[in-house]
């Protein structure tokens, strides 16, 4: 079997897109360059932000995929929400009830999405 570590993504200046995601993961990079930094985070996950131009193949643009972050309740939703509007993330989905949970969507500026949710009691 195959194991799912390990998520790259491309960006526009890796140095600056750090800034930004040591705050939302709570962390520093173990690995930082002008090209790429590399995330190691708890649970064994690893992130990798590596300079689009220096890509191959060359990466389609960002948001097709999303990055999903699960939270312990719907206050803390809402506290990682009102954390990362103050960061300027553009919203692109307001906090909101789905069928899976309480949920709520912003893009980085290199249009990666990341969604912060709680499960429902009962999700479909």
């Amino acid at each position: 079997m195959r194991t799912l570590n390990y998520l790259l993504l491309a960006v526009r200046d890796p140095l600056r897109s750090a800034e930004l995601y040591s705050k939302l993961l709570g962390c520093e990079p173990v690995e930082t360059s002008k090209t790429f930094v590399l995330y190691v985070l708890s649970t064994g996950m690893k992130i990798g932000l590596w300079l689009a131009d220096e890509v191959e193949p060359t990466p389609k643009p960002a948001g097709g995929i999303e990055i999903s972050f699960r939270e312990t309740s719907k206050d803390a939703v809402l506290a990682t929400y009102a954390e990362w509007t103050k960061l300027g993330l553009t919203v692109v989905q307001e906090p909101t009830d789905m069928d899976f949970g309480f949920t709520f969507v912003v893009e980085d500026p290199d249009g990666h999405r990341l969604r912060p949710f709680v499960l429902a009691a009962n999700p479909r």
